[in-house]
């Protein structure tokens, strides 16, 4: 059994408890146990799970295992504390606020032979399945993705990182990306901003990023992706998953920990994380020059 502690209360971290707790009968995640969870607060239990501090959590032998469920901002220095204690670590996205962090991130579980996790529960929904199915085969002409949604919490991050979500999704239905522009509009006192990212596809073909935040925007994903023989303009219909996604994300993680995952999908996901990661970065200089 890997004992795990949840660093971060919020909405995620109390799934995490509770998915710990109720783990999908027969799946690798049943060899998780919940030995506590971290936070600033001074608080009472959570579902049963009682509070510890960071120091007890690093230095326990029965810990084995964080998840971090905390702002972005904060996520670099808590998966650090935690590998360079021997734990394994699961992060909520995006793992780092910078691409040479992340690396360096990597780099430090390899040496101590550990698994660094960057949870993407938005790969194993089924809109994005039933695209990623829609787009095979076909050739791109041109595309867009605008994100709507209401403004960011504090230490969420600049925008290209903080919606990396997207991002990712972009790079798995169209292949590596390179960044040609990008642009950010901000009005502070309505608490509004609009980034705006171009990139070129690998053979050349343009694709446009809208990450819009703002109080009156209703959550949503609008695309437009033309292609040779069609043009898409929502998402299929499909049916919502069995499994929750923050569970489908458990099992892959313990899948890790149990070594059943291969070290070419290992590799794999590794590359496209930090691809999208230094994506983000360059939008991000590209939008401050």
């Amino acid at each position: 059994m890997f004992g795990a502690v949840v660093a971060g209360v919020g909405t995620a971290g109390y799934v995490r408890i509770r998915d710990m707790l109720a783990p999908l009968p027969g799946s690798a995640a049943e060899k998780l146990t919940v030995r506590g969870f971290i936070s600033r607060r001074k608080l009472d239990t959570q579902q049963g799970v009682s509070q510890i501090s960071v120091e007890e959590a690093s230095s326990r032998d029965d810990v084995h295992v964080a998840f971090i469920c905390t702002e972005n901002a904060s996520h670099e220095d808590s998966i650090r504390t935690f590998l360079q204690a021997g734990k394994h670590v699961c992060v909520e996205y995006p793992m780092t606020l910078d691409y040479k962090s992340a690396e360096e991130l990597w780099d430090l579980a390899d040496q101590k032979g550990l698994i660094l996790h960057e949870e993407h529960i938005e790969l194993l929904s089924e809109d994005f399945k039933a695209l990623r199915r829609e787009v095979e085969g076909k050739i791109l002409q041109e595309g867009t993705l605008h994100f709507t949604g209401g403004p960011l919490k504090p230490g969420a991050g600049f925008p290209a990182f903080s919606g990396i979500a997207r991002l990712t999704c972009l790079v798995e239905w169209f292949g590596p990306l390179s960044a040609t522009a990008a642009t950010m509009e901000e009005d502070s006192g309505r608490n509004y901003t609009k980034m705006t990212a171009r990139f070129l596809t690998s053979d050349s073909r343009p694709l446009t990023w809208i990450e819009e935040r703002g109080p009156d925007l209703q959550r949503a994903k609008n695309i437009n992706f033309q292609f040779d023989t069609c043009t898409l303009t929502q998402f299929p219909a499909t049916p919502r998953g069995a499994v929750g996604l923050f569970m489908q994300d458990l099992i892959h993680f313990s899948a890790k920990l149990t070594g059943q995952v291969s070290q070419e999908e290992l590799k794999k996901e590794r590359v496209r994380i930090l691809h999208c990661l230094k994506l983000a970065e360059r939008i991000q200089q590209l939008c401050q020059s």
